[in-house]
């Protein structure tokens, strides 16, 4: 983990804000890189005066929204018979899946905002969205939310921790879990809120 850490660093500095968003559009689609290790070796950047932290915060949501769109489309297009069959080769599994569709019909537009703080469905809660031909205006609304909120957590992090890979795992485990509680406040009132607009609309 530390040489992967070093490597992102590294690679960062060299390919510059591009590379934030290469690197969190392929966290956000089905590629595994956690943003916990890509996010703060650019905070680090920013905090050693060879990055800006307005322009890291962007390149990293925006690259998010692109890799999200990547997903949106591809299960739009492809449908789920052939999303789940080959699904499997970039580590979608049917169990997954229907987790996170089950969670995406449940609690609506709201769970593409909460599930891009959420591991695991964060990658994948596009999908469902691309299903459904989720309004596009909204998709993007929701995910660039949720995707900022995230990014900016852990960009902050890696700005005033620095280098230290176990501090920036121990915050970001902390972070996760603060934003759970916050996600399940938001689920919560939103539920509530729910009958209201029904009644308004009858």
């Amino acid at each position: 983990m530390h040489n992967l850490i070093n490597w992102l660093v590294e690679s960062i500095g060299a390919m510059g804000y591009p590379g934030i968003f290469i690197l969190m559009a392929m966290e956000s689609s089905v590629i595994p890189i956690p943003s916990e290790v890509v996010m703060p070796p650019a905070g680090y950047l920013v905090q050693a005066g060879k990055m800006e932290m307005l322009p890291v915060i962007l390149c990293g949501t925006l690259g998010s929204l692109f890799g999200a769109y990547l997903n949106y489309f591809a299960s739009h297009y492809l449908g789920r018979p052939l999303l789940l069959k080959y699904g499997k080769y970039v580590w979608i599994t049917e169990e997954k899946f229907a987790k996170v569709e089950t969670f995406f019909l449940k609690h609506g537009e709201i769970s593409t905002f909460i599930g891009r703080l959420l591991p695991v469905v964060r990658h994948l809660i596009s999908l469902p969205a691309g299903l459904a031909g989720m309004n596009h205006l909204k998709f993007s609304l929701y995910t660039l939310l949720g995707a900022g909120i995230w990014v900016t957590v852990l960009t902050w992090l890696g700005y005033f921790i620095g280098s230290n890979q176990e501090l920036i795992m121990k915050y970001s485990h902390q972070a996760l879990g603060g934003v759970l509680v916050l996600s399940g406040l938001i689920v919560v009132i939103y539920i509530k809120l729910q009958p209201k607009r029904e009644d308004e609309r009858g």
